[in-house]
């Protein structure tokens, strides 16, 4: 199953749309998520798509869960920077690269 966290912008065709970074989260942890893309601003919402990958780093990183594939569609260029270079990281991880 593939999910894609974004407030505004409904999903495309084939795959899960959460609007919440509690969602994606909980849908993470089910274990049927393949690949997530993500959004950074999530509104006026407490967490944000940054938010998601700090939890799923440390979820990788300390309690070796294996992550999905992940992709970022922010529009916002400064967090877009930093959400690749920490999904990278994560994808090398789980792909057994680090």
């Amino acid at each position: 199953m593939n999910l894609w966290l974004d407030d505004e912008r409904p999903s495309p065709e084939g795959w899960v749309w959460v609007k919440t970074a509690n969602e994606a989260m909980q849908a993470i942890t089910s274990g049927e998520i393949m690949v997530i893309s993500l959004d950074h601003d999530l509104g006026l919402q407490n967490k944000n798509g940054g938010d998601v990958l700090r939890w799923l780093e440390e979820q990788v990183f300390v309690n070796n869960f294996f992550a999905p594939v992940i992709q970022i569609h922010t529009q916002n260029p400064v967090a877009r920077n930093w959400m690749l270079q920490v999904a990278r990281k994560i994808n090398r991880r789980t792909a057994g690269e680090e």
